[in-house]
């Protein structure tokens, strides 16, 4: 099995040549699917959007589309952030995103965003109780599968990256998740890879960072992680930049 597994896209600040790029692999590679760790947009507008939505439908495979903080209306629109911020995420998750379930594999959702937190920064990520409690019920669900991924977009702790994603209640949320026989989360909004063990409560849980396609550059060229599974190899994630 073959994933690819892609981030912070940022339509409005996208890289056009690194977009082509990545939609030239996926048509030479077919994987069998592409994950997509949110900020799709860099403000969260309808014509943002609808660039986003033209591009991934392109690709032309089944994906699973997480939100990043981009995706909601931005902070000089107070009001659309409040009553209907995920409005456009969830038209186009509606028509392009589905569910990833294979025989050996599965990929669970777990939602690290929110439209308000008692905190300047509203960037960095949040776990509530009730959407950690629904990702471990389907981790459990599907715990006889040899691999078990779950996508989000901000990092559940820090992995050493040049931009922190200082998640609220994510150590507490990779901890169960490892308990619960997770194998990995994966994760974008720092724009640089990373692939790090980590050992919380006695159990291992790989936590593995795509990179960006978009301007908005750290520390490495835009690129996109190749994620191969296979009963025999385990999981292998390469790292792929573009240029």
């Amino acid at each position: 099995m073959r994933l690819f597994h892609v981030s912070d896209l940022h339509f409005g600040q996208e890289d056009c040549e690194a977009l082509d790029w990545f939609a030239r692999e996926v048509a030479q590679e077919k994987p069998d699917a592409v994950i997509c760790t949110g900020d799709l947009t860099m403000r969260g507008t309808r014509r943002e959007f609808a660039a986003a939505r033209e591009w991934l439908k392109g690709l032309g495979v089944p994906m699973l589309v997480e939100p990043g903080n981009h995706d909601m209306p931005y902070y000089n629109n107070p009001i659309g952030r409040l009553l209907w911020p995920y409005r456009h995420y969830d038209a186009l998750r509606a028509e392009l995103s589905t569910e990833l379930t294979f025989p050996d594999v599965e990929i669970v959702s777990l939602r690290t965003i929110t439209r308000f937190q008692f905190r300047i920064d509203q960037s960095k990520g949040h776990i509530s109780g009730d959407r950690l409690e629904r990702a471990l019920a389907r981790v459990s669900l599907h715990m006889a599968k040899p691999l078990c991924l779950v996508a989000c977009h901000h990092p559940l702790i820090e992995a050493d990256t040049h931009s922190k994603a200082s998640t609220r209640g994510g150590k507490r949320a990779l901890a169960a998740l490892a308990r619960a026989g997770a194998d990995a989360v994966l994760s974008g909004h720092v724009h640089d890879a990373f692939d790090k063990t980590v050992e919380l409560d006695g159990n291992t849980i790989r936590m593995i960072g795509a990179g960006t396609l978009s301007e908005r550059v750290r520390t490495t060229a835009p690129s996109y992680n190749q994620l191969n599974w296979s009963r025999e190899t385990g999981l292998l994630v390469t790292n792929r930049v573009h240029g």
